[in-house]
């Protein structure tokens, strides 16, 4: 019923909508033709990720304009057992005003307009994108699906068990991350069979035992593609592994971050589909994605799953808008991104929970991003003293229109 209803209001575009998108838009329908002002506490995902663009793009279009809205924040509930969510208060109606206000931590601050996102900016929509719309960048997929229901996957003591007893099958393994291995630098072990011949793996029953067990699963699946891989049990569903070094950006990661960890892999470490892959980038792709001015897209134009932000590559990768920097600023960013590096090796046996932790970010690598971050704006031509985050998002959003309007 409730699918039914968002595509009465919005049409095919209804469904990657949450139903409270249904309210905004009957209440703009009941206000039209009056001077009847509106506003809702709602979850912050009506102005955030792929929903912005469906919902706004169709109110807008009947002549809505947000007269006030209080950024994303933190709603406890009064129960004992306290259920926690992130909500947003935007107030609109039809009536256009040079004055409008956006509430931060409480504080107004007039703005001569509010876009979706809640920024002082234009109307832009941020959709789905397959490339990247700056044509120098470097493209992002996500890394290998194993659909195996946990099989091919060893934990550090099932995989330690598993060798004391069968030593020569190392070779079967490789060390494997998802989003949380990753953020905690403990990478576990996956079966990875390629190219190994059959009589070798039937040399290890449990083994066989899983590879069946793969098979299984996968012949239950409701989808005809997954089906078809229960003849092929050795391999993952897909095979995402680069053959060089590439950077890691986890899909899910903590909101308290200002920034969201990332770091070079290499191949002999396979991630899997919650790890977000750039080839063939190095210290330079690494800057820029590392810093305040990426951070301040991402938290913009992301989903988040409950406080966390949600890296989407289509939504927040492909339509970062790039700089186009001189030379010299180019060099700058790969030292001040190596610098980063180096700040973290001070640390080798802590996690990145612990690193990019707001009360425990040591000082040589809270510098080492500063310095970055400065690299980076001044690439950019921003103001490094006077411009605020949304100013910044301001700035791309600007510099998106103009790389999108390139395309047409």
């Amino acid at each position: 019923d409730q699918k039914a209803e968002k595509r009465e209001l919005f049409g095919d575009s209804g469904g990657i909508l949450d139903y409270v998108a249904c309210w905004y838009k009957k209440a703009s329908i009941y206000m039209n033709h009056t001077h009847i002002k509106a506003a809702f506490v709602s979850t912050n995902s009506v102005c955030q990720g792929e929903q912005a663009a469906p919902l706004w793009k169709k109110i807008f279009e009947d002549g809505i304009y947000i007269n006030f809205a209080y950024r994303s924040f933190k709603w406890e509930s009064e129960a004992s057992k306290k259920a926690t969510v992130y909500v947003v208060i935007v107030g609109f109606s039809y009536d256009k005003s040079d004055k409008n206000y956006i509430f931060e931590s409480n504080r107004p601050i007039a703005v001569s307009h509010i876009n979706a996102y809640l920024v002082e900016a234009e109307d832009i929509f941020i959709e789905k994108r397959n490339k990247p719309v700056s044509r120098n960048a470097a493209s992002m997929h996500r890394g290998s699906q194993s659909t195996d229901d946990g099989n091919f996957i060893f934990t550090d003591i099932e995989y330690n068990e598993f060798i004391s007893k069968y030593p020569a099958a190392t070779c079967l393994f490789k060390k494997f991350m998802m989003g949380k291995d990753f953020i905690d630098r403990k990478p576990r072990y996956c079966l990875w069979l390629i190219g190994v011949s059959p009589s070798e793996i039937k040399k290890y029953p449990p083994i066989m035992n899983r590879i069946s067990k793969i098979s299984k699963f996968r012949r239950k699946s409701t989808k005809a593609t997954t089906r078809k891989k229960a003849d092929t049990p050795t391999l993952f569903d897909e095979n995402q592994q680069p053959s060089a070094n590439y950077i890691a950006i986890p899909e899910v990661s903590s909101g308290n971050r200002r920034y969201v960890p990332m770091d070079f892999m290499t191949p002999e470490v396979v991630v899997g589909n919650k790890i977000r892959i750039v080839e063939n980038a190095g210290l330079y792709e690494f800057g820029i994605l590392t810093s305040n001015v990426h951070m301040a897209w991402m938290r913009a134009v992301c989903g988040y799953y409950g406080p966390s932000y949600q890296y989407s590559i289509n939504i927040v990768y492909n339509n970062f808008p790039w700089p186009t920097p001189a030379n010299d600023q180019k060099e700058k960013i790969k030292k001040t991104a190596q610098a980063i590096l180096d700040a973290r090796a001070l640390y080798p046996n802590n996690s990145f929970a612990d690193l990019y932790d707001p009360l425990t970010m040591p000082p040589e690598l809270q510098k080492a991003h500063t310095e970055n971050d400065r690299a980076v704006m001044k690439a950019y031509g921003f103001n490094i003293k006077e411009m605020s985050e949304a100013d910044c998002v301001a700035a791309l959003m600007k510099l998106y229109k103009e790389k999108t309007s390139e395309d047409k």
